[in-house]
């Protein structure tokens, strides 16, 4: 056992253990733009068309008096320059609730929702990099951690010109090269009658397997009945979930769902803060929580969610960009899987490398603060 003594010497020798959080100061934030070369396929899921550009990211950056640089992805950015700033400038990144609440209440009108919660949710996780790096721990240590292997699935199977039954059975299998043991696949798109749109679910799981798990994700496709008749249609392929059956706004139609199929159900990626969480519970709408990290409101405000999750025997499963959910994750007891993406993807960004699958799994990082951070060179090479 350490004596007293020693274990002060300790303390005091590592820059792990600091007598008192450093006293650091918000001085002012930066958006770094970066455009990659090459152009993103089209893709739809039920509701959406995207890509066919040149592919990007946006980086907020959160700067100090100390010289530490908190970083995140960087979404709704005039909201954060002209609301958010003025509200955290001059406060200590460790007073990171009242951060929060100062963001989210303080001299401001109307009420916070939407587009204003994404854009606290991107300064929040930034500040949270601060903290990580000012104790030189990753993030998830700082909250507390409870798992340092996450379970992921692989986010794909959209609708694309051209690709058939034979090119979507090839793009899940390899996924399943890559280490992935959940694939995940769009349904839902309106011009495709429901038995053609399940026998695409039967063709993936003919191709993975009976022991990968297949995730279906409507994005809010169909009314009550539809997505009942649509999961009847496809229940016997054994399905690890079915996302988002429903309109975002109908918990009631959502839970009409729920009491009727036998596959858990999966909502909240349009939902914010803990409030919204707490309304998918109390309507029974959901088996599991999928709010997204940051739009939510970013790792403070999700911890709540977590919490009030967990008092429900509800399990959370973050929507969206792993490099911003992995900490939350790693510190989390009910989380489920996360959202990640396959290797193809990575020829879009040549920046953010993507976390390594071994037998369906990745591990928690090990970089102090988020990991967020770009070799300059690169930052030189891309930036706009």
């Amino acid at each position: 056992m350490l004596s007293r003594r020693a274990f002060l010497s300790l303390a005091a020798a590592s820059p792990l253990l600091p007598a008192n959080p450093p006293n650091l100061k918000i001085t002012g934030i930066e958006v770094v733009r970066l455009k990659f070369p090459g152009k993103t396929p089209r893709k739809r899921n039920s509701i959406i068309e995207s890509g066919g550009g040149a592919p990007g990211m946006n980086i907020l950056e959160i700067h100090t008096d100390a010289g530490i640089t908190g970083r995140s992805t960087a979404e709704r950015v005039p909201l954060i320059e002209s609301d958010l700033l003025p509200r955290i400038k001059g406060e200590n990144p460790f007073f990171v609730e009242r951060i929060w609440d100062r963001m989210y209440r303080h001299n401001r009108k109307p009420v916070a929702k939407g587009e204003y919660i994404r854009a606290m949710g991107a300064v929040d996780i930034a500040v949270w990099d601060i903290i990580g790096k000012a104790l030189g721990l990753p993030v998830y240590k700082v909250l507390g951690a409870y798992n340092e292997k996450i379970r992921v699935y692989a986010a794909g199977g959209y609708y694309e010109e051209g690709k058939g039954l034979r090119e979507l059975a090839a793009e899940m299998e390899g996924y399943v090269k890559e280490g992935f043991q959940a694939v995940k696949m769009k349904v839902g798109w309106r011009a495709l009658p429901l038995k053609d749109d399940a026998e695409r679910v039967r063709v993936v799981r003919d191709a993975v397997g009976p022991k990968v798990d297949i995730l279906i994700d409507a994005n809010n496709a169909w009314d009550a009945y539809d997505a009942i008749r649509f999961g009847r249609l496809v229940d016997k392929y054994d399905l690890y979930w079915f996302e988002e059956p429903v309109e975002p706004d109908d918990f009631k139609g959502c839970a009409e769902v729920k009491q009727a199929l036998d596959i858990p159900i999966v909502a909240g990626e349009n939902e914010f803060t803990r409030w919204g969480a707490r309304e998918l519970i109390e309507a029974r709408s959901a088996d599991i929580l999928n709010l997204d990290t940051v739009w939510a409101g970013g790792i403070t405000e999700y911890r709540k969610i977590a919490a009030l999750a967990s008092a429900h025997h509800v399990p959370v499963a973050p929507h969206g960009d792993p490099h911003m959910a992995v900490h939350l994750l790693a510190s989390t007891p009910n989380t489920l899987i996360m959202e990640t993406y396959p290797g193809v993807t990575s020829k879009y960004n040549p920046v953010m490398p993507l976390f390594p699958v071994k037998n369906g799994f990745v591990d928690a990082p090990s970089k102090p603060g988020i990991g967020y951070d770009i070799e300059p060179a690169l930052i030189q090479k891309y930036r706009v």
